[in-house]
């Protein structure tokens, strides 16, 4: 089987003739702007690690969002669910739980608030105000900053893959995949490094900017471009569906054969067990709190902890622009790239939907515009990535145990030699024959197994120590790693019962072996944080001393708003995806979803937020 990524040739698709000099110029202005934005930040990031890692924690909460927001609309996962909604239409949207995509709605609730009550740099650091300074509360911290940067360089080769393969469709010069790639996070390295993360935040609110242009275009060009009939006869039965039964019930037999194999490869076609092992695991996810990426880094970034929140709710308005191009893009791809995709056979690459639809319908000038919208959801992604795993690297390594009386600008020094460090690390992996549906699996499935068990138990038992937590995610973390080699028969969506199964199991054992963590630090935790969960045996050493403080008894509203929230975040996510494929009437109720959910979060969850 050839190696298409390898090679940069593509059955059925050919590179874009020379691009004209006014789509360069837009794209290269593009690239100038934000490096010169890098430069012009440089001095007020650079003042300490707060500025630099944190913006100082002075950044609004809607920029926030909004950077936040622009950071998940990566080139990779757009090509993603472009292919995800061409194989399975509408039940498509169902599959990007997975990650999952709801979780936003439990940050916004109350995990975010929870996050950023610690007043913390990063999630590392907030394990001492969960375990204190003893030996286990160290070697957690240690087992956090290793799942960081484990994490932060799996995304990075997530995101080479997607530019590389973005990138040989459309630029003139005869390069490589992974040449393109190189060079364009070189660039993008470039304004992370000067900039911190003042300069994620401006460049993400320029680049969401021109995402929602690109969005916009291509929603337009799919609406004028194909007839709701011209749709209908592309697609099989019950593509149109939101609903599904036991089986998916697609067929595509009598339009591109080989589309069934993808499905049956995939893994999807008992689709009520793949929903159901998406929604516990994504539940379980949501609980465990944000992983030590970008997410928690924009939470701990926030002036309060009601802003944290915030910041996760206008995430889910934000991100509705990507709807609407990714449902543009399945169209014109359905309608008009039939004849490409047939002549791949059985070795079909949907991650080349994308670019090519821009490479055929989209005209000289607006494919300039296009294009610099696409690299910058690339940059997005790439700058917020790279900037929090050089927080772990710099704050909780080098800081804690090479240079703990540095001064800070030996600290942001260490953090431009960090990212530096991830980028070639994280191209290294990306040089490796991968696709993107590959490691966006062992991502949200493997590596997720291992965090979520020990997360969950860190918020809600205060018998859980430092001890069961390190042990429970570096059984977890290695497991996920090891998992294909021992057991390479069973499926990355399979793997995440087990390997979150062995996680648990150490945890609880680990902790109940090993003495409860000092009673001070329960306290401490308890009075600063406030979870709510198994805590009554710290709860009643609290009220000894301070008889006035109030227990969170939220447990039961906190979980009805995540279910509306959920409700609400879906209903937003359909209303393009329905405009686009001419459901009109399925749109209308889709909106009155989203009015119906919009007022019960406003009256049970926005009127009650509160900065303790």
């Amino acid at each position: 089987m050839i190696n298409w990524q390898k090679t940069g040739r593509y059955p059925g698709i050919s590179k874009t003739p020379a691009m004209h000099l006014l789509d360069q110029s837009i794209i290269l202005g593009y690239i100038v702007l934000v490096v010169v934005a890098g430069v012009l930040l440089s001095r007020r990031a650079s003042k300490n690690m707060d500025s630099y890692f944190l913006g100082g924690k002075t950044v609004p909460w809607y920029l926030l969002g909004i950077s936040n927001a622009s950071s998940m609309f990566d080139i990779s996962g757009t090509m993603w669910i472009v292919a995800m909604l061409f194989v399975y239409g509408v039940k498509g949207a169902w599959i990007p739980w997975m990650w999952p995509t709801f979780n936003q709605v439990f940050f916004m609730v109350y995990i975010a608030i929870w996050v950023r009550r610690s007043n913390v740099l990063t999630g590392a650091e907030w394990i001492q105000t969960r375990f204190g300074k003893g030996r286990g509360s160290e070697l957690s911290s240690l087992s956090v900053t290793l799942f960081a940067i484990v994490s932060v360089i799996g995304l990075l080769t997530y995101t080479f893959i997607g530019i590389g393969k973005f990138a040989v469709i459309f630029f003139p010069w005869d390069l490589s995949p992974n040449t393109y790639a190189v060079i364009l996070m070189a660039i993008t390295l470039v304004y992370v490094l000067l900039g911190g993360m003042y300069s994620v935040v401006l460049t993400d609110l320029i680049q969401f900017i021109l995402l929602c242009i690109a969005s916009l275009i291509i929603g337009y060009i799919s609406l004028t471009s194909v007839s709701p009939g011209m749709l209908r006869s592309a697609v099989p039965d019950g593509w149109l569906d939101l609903s599904f039964g036991w089986n998916l019930g697609l067929d595509w037999s009598g339009h591109i054969p080989a589309v069934n194999d993808q499905i049956a490869a995939d893994g999807y076609s008992l689709f009520m067990v793949f929903f159901i092992m998406i929604v516990l695991k994504g539940i379980l996810n949501s609980m465990a709190g944000p992983v030590p990426t970008y997410d928690m880094q924009r939470m701990l970034a926030a002036k309060t902890p009601r802003e944290a929140g915030l910041m996760n709710g206008i995430v889910s308005v934000a991100i509705i622009p990507r709807w609407i191009m990714v449902s543009g893009v399945t169209v014109l791809a359905l309608v008009y790239f039939r004849p490409e995709i047939q002549e791949m056979g059985t070795n079909i690459d949907f991650e080349q939907v994308l670019p090519h639809v821009i490479n055929k319908f989209v005209p000289t000038g607006v494919m300039g515009l296009l294009l610099a919208g696409l690299l910058a959801a690339f940059m997005s992604t790439f700058d917020s990535t790279v900037n929090c795993g050089a927080a772990y690297i710099v704050n909780d390594i080098y800081r804690k145990y090479i240079n703990p009386k540095g001064t800070d600008g030996q600290y942001v020094r260490a953090g431009y030699f960090a990212s530096i460090l991830l980028v070639a690390i994280g191209i290294l992996f990306g040089l490796r024959p991968n696709t993107i549906n590959s490691i966006t699996e062992w991502i949200v499935f493997g590596l997720a197994g291992g965090y979520t068990a020990p997360n969950i138990l860190r918020w809600h038992w205060w018998r859980f120590n430092g001890y069961g937590y390190f042990f429970g995610m570096m059984s977890g973390v290695v497991f996920a790693i090891t998992f294909s080699r021992i057991f390479p028969e069973v499926s990355a969506v399979n793997s995440f019962p087990l390997i979150m199964g062995v996680s648990a199991t150490v945890s609880i054992l680990a902790s109940l072996w090993t003495k409860p963590d000092d009673e001070e630090t329960l306290v401490r935790f308890y009075k600063q944080v406030r979870p709510w969960g198994f805590w009554d045996p710290v709860y009643r050493k609290v009220v000894l001393d301070d008889p006035g403080f109030m227990k969170n008894t939220q447990a039961a509203r906190d979980l009805f708003n995540v279910l509306i929230g959920v409700i609400w975040k879906l209903s937003l996510r359909l209303i393009p995806l329905f405009l686009i494929f001419y459901e009109f009437i399925s749109m209308a109720v889709a909106i009155a979803l989203a009015i119906l959910t919009t007022g019960l979060l406003k009256v049970n969850w926005y009127d009650k937020l509160e900065d303790h």
